[in-house]
């Protein structure tokens, strides 16, 4: 299958969980390449977000307080930089300063922006997987670099047991090269 195609699969896999919600921008409505991975799932499962990157985070966060495992969707790691407070200091952070009390599970999906065939200049374009890395202790950051990698990694986001969240970086040019 392809790259696209194996993240259509698994959104369309993680769609049909009972305690699953996308969260975000550019997920109820057309605006993304993201978008178009979304287009088989139930209204009642795609929560439009406008810009305001640490209030998805914090929401998606108390969401999954709540039970559910939400899907927040970045287009973009340099949108998803703008949410760092709480991903750094509350969602890696939170199993330890509650003592294990709370281990909320998200999936965080963000993206490095496609430079083909136009290149939308530097603010579209990072790439800060080993940065975030460096910064989080129980938060894994997995790379999506090949198609037959993405169904396998949303799946084990979803199924972990480990109290740890998971951000999955996907690569815009590969939508439509692999």
């Amino acid at each position: 299958m392809t790259y696209f195609e194996e993240l259509k699969r698994s959104m369309d896999y993680l769609s049909n969980k009972q305690d699953t919600i996308f969260i975000g921008q550019a997920v109820e409505y057309a605006g993304t390449a993201m978008t178009n991975t979304l287009v088989d799932i139930s209204q009642e499962k795609l929560m439009e977000f406008p810009v305001c990157e640490e209030f998805q985070m914090g929401t998606s966060i108390g969401m999954a307080m709540n039970g559910f495992v939400p899907i927040s969707i970045y287009p973009r790691w340099n949108f998803l930089v703008l949410s760092l407070n709480q991903i750094l200091n509350h969602l890696d952070k939170i199993i330890d300063i509650s003592n294990g009390g709370y281990s909320p599970k998200v999936i965080i999906r963000t993206s490095v922006g496609s430079e083909r065939p136009l290149h939308p200049q530097d603010q579209h374009v990072g790439d800060f997987s080993d940065a975030f890395r460096l910064m989080l202790k129980n938060i894994e950051v997995i790379q999506l670099k090949e198609p037959e990698d993405i169904y396998a990694s949303y799946t084990r986001a979803y199924e972990r047991e480990d109290g740890k969240s998971t951000i999955l970086v996907e690569y815009g040019d590969f939508y439509n090269e692999k």
